[in-house]
């Protein structure tokens, strides 16, 4: 017997001759069908010289669309008169663990580390939960994951699955995806959607926040960060990354250029912003009266601007849950995240007729962005000068 053609995946529209109990067979793809042609041909040099005639006509018609798929065009005589039929060799399909498995191997060197620990090993831990992994239930598998996974989560985790699905086809594990389409089917409610997760402070209950902390007795050490996210509509990964080598000497300008971000390890730095690789934003007298509050006598380039009380970074996750949400317990007020001090920021700024576009650029958005999610929300009656 001769060792059959290489087996790697091979190119759309080539056909590939391999031996089955010493047989020739041509092995190829059509119309999203596999198909297993059988010469009737011993594996022998001579017959292989025949068999790669062969597949180079069925190759010739697939590619100037004249191609039989009946197949009697291409079976020899030999075939149709003593070949006996051969049962292709069925591979097991993978099952959505297998694929999931490779697809996160696939995506780890392309994502941050923030990312893969906050999406892809959420997802993971979805995933082992599921009733079954065959992809053949996949219907059955969406019920589930909507039954016990809030219903945003839910629908990240089905465009993540449709995703893997679609890498695999193209990767040429799997023919069919079963998730293709099924996210779309799944609607949100109303206050799950993004656009309404923008719910701003008013002028006055912004001040009584910051208020808020420079008085209280724990927490008044977070106030000039506080002020300072109001001030600049900074996302709050960025705010607690600045160093005083991103301040001007001046004070007039700050330059936004990396983030904290999580990672499997903790706390890291990531260089670049969510939109853009930097952003310069200029400092009205408000925010440079905040800078001056808080620079050192001596301030070290690396130093950062609003660094834990140990000195290190500040987890912004425990800052949410013990000074945030105790702060704003003690106010009679409507519980608002930490982001909305951004979109305070941009909500004023828009109320108070600075145009969308130079509020995209202090914000480090798109014009788009300001104008589909804050323009057409704005209220009416707020006085506001630009950071303050």
């Amino acid at each position: 017997m001769y060792p059959n053609a290489k087996t790697g995946k091979a190119s759309k529209g080539s056909v590939q001759i391999k031996s089955s109990n010493n047989r020739l067979q041509l092995v190829f793809s059509f119309g999203g069908k596999r198909h297993y042609l059988s010469t009737g041909y011993p594996d022998t040099p001579q017959y292989r010289k025949l068999a790669k005639m062969k597949a180079s006509e069925i190759e010739k018609d697939i590619l100037y669309e004249r191609f039989d798929p009946t197949l009697e065009k291409y079976k020899p005589k030999l075939a149709l008169t003593t070949a006996t039929p051969i049962t292709p060799i069925s591979t097991p399909k993978p099952n959505l663990a297998e694929l999931w498995g490779k697809y996160v191997e696939w995506k780890r060197p392309q994502c941050a580390p923030s990312t893969m620990k906050n999406q892809y090993q959420a997802y993971s831990s979805y995933l082992e939960k599921l009733p079954t992994h065959d992809l053949d239930r996949a219907n059955e598998i969406r019920n589930y994951v909507l039954q016990s996974i809030p219903i945003n989560s839910a629908k990240r985790f089905i465009v993540a699955l449709n995703a893997c699905c679609q890498w695999a086809i193209k990767s040429g594990f799997i023919t069919e995806n079963p998730f293709y389409g099924m996210a779309g089917e799944i609607k949100l409610p109303k206050s799950e959607k993004a656009d309404d997760d923008i719910n701003p402070f008013s002028l006055a209950e912004r001040d009584r926040v910051i208020e808020a902390f420079r008085s209280d007795r724990y927490y008044k050490f977070y106030a000039p960060l506080v002020e300072f996210l109001f001030a600049t509509g900074a996302r709050p990964s960025e705010a607690i990354a600045l160093q005083w080598k991103h301040v001007t000497s001046d004070l007039k300008f700050i330059s936004f250029e990396q983030a904290v971000t999580v990672s499997e390890k903790g706390l890291v730095v990531k260089q670049g912003l969510k939109t853009q690789e930097k952003r310069k934003f200029p400092c009205n007298a408000k925010v440079q009266a905040i800078l001056r509050s808080i620079r050192p006598k001596n301030a070290k380039p690396d130093a950062l601007l609003f660094p834990s009380p140990e000195g290190k970074h500040i987890d912004f996750h425990n800052f949410r849950n013990r000074a945030w949400k105790t702060v704003l317990a003690g106010l009679d007020l409507t519980y608002h995240k930490p982001y909305q001090t951004r979109h305070t920021f941009i909500t004023l700024a828009l109320e108070n007729g600075l145009d969308a576009k130079d509020v995209a650029r202090l914000v480090g958005n798109s014009p788009e962005v300001i104008y589909r999610h804050y323009v057409g929300n704005k209220r009416e009656g707020s006085l506001w000068i630009p950071g303050i």
